[in-house]
């Protein structure tokens, strides 16, 4: 189980593929491609926005005289109620148990769910498979699927004992998902390092 400082924000909507996440703190979701739990859901960070609570209301330029971007911040501290990050979070499975499924949960995360970022070691015990890379390749993402699974894959392998071991094994998993797609598969391949 994470630690509370591990909790980076809570579901403001949830479906049966994906959830969306407001952060805390502004500017503080978590990178893209993170593994992070609702519950006992798992998904990876899909992608990340930070926008005004108002809609339509766009924020205005204010940091002309500012001697930097954190002045600007100090000299209006309203900007912090004014605006909120968001991070936008796919599915890949769930916990049952004490089993880790790499498909989708019978239900959706609960909104007001607190997500965690999950610790290094949760992060090794749900990528001791790589069924989820499929749900991630046939996803319909607001970023590419290819950048997606790299930035997920790079963030795994960190905490693998052997790294170079993992990525070879996530690229023949990739090669058998993909077979027929090599500019994918190449694309993929190339965001590793």
């Amino acid at each position: 189980m994470p630690e509370l400082t591990d909790r980076v924000g809570e579901v403001v909507e949830a479906g049966t593929t994906s959830c969306i996440a407001q952060c805390y703190e502004l500017y503080e979701a978590p990178p893209l491609g993170s593994l992070v739990r609702t519950g006992d859901i798992y998904g990876i960070v899909s992608h990340a926005a930070t926008t005004g609570l108002e809609p339509g209301r766009h924020p205005i330029a204010r940091g002309k005289d500012a001697a930097s971007e954190e002045a600007v911040y100090k000299d209006n501290p309203q900007l912090n109620k004014l605006f909120r990050s968001e991070f936008g979070v796919l599915v890949v499975g769930h916990r049952s148990g004490e089993k880790i499924c790499q498909y989708l949960p019978p239900g959706t995360a609960r909104i007001h769910g607190f997500v965690y970022r999950c610790p290094a070691e949760e992060v090794k015990t749900f990528s001791r498979s790589l069924n989820f890379l499929n749900m991630m390749i046939n996803a319909e993402l607001p970023v590419s699927a290819e950048e997606l699974i790299a930035a997920a894959l790079r963030g795994m392998s960190a905490v693998q004992d052997d790294p170079h071991q993992f990525l070879i094994a996530a690229g023949k998993e990739l090669a058998v998902l993909l077979s027929g797609q090599y500019p994918r598969l190449r694309a993929i391949a190339g965001r590793l390092s």
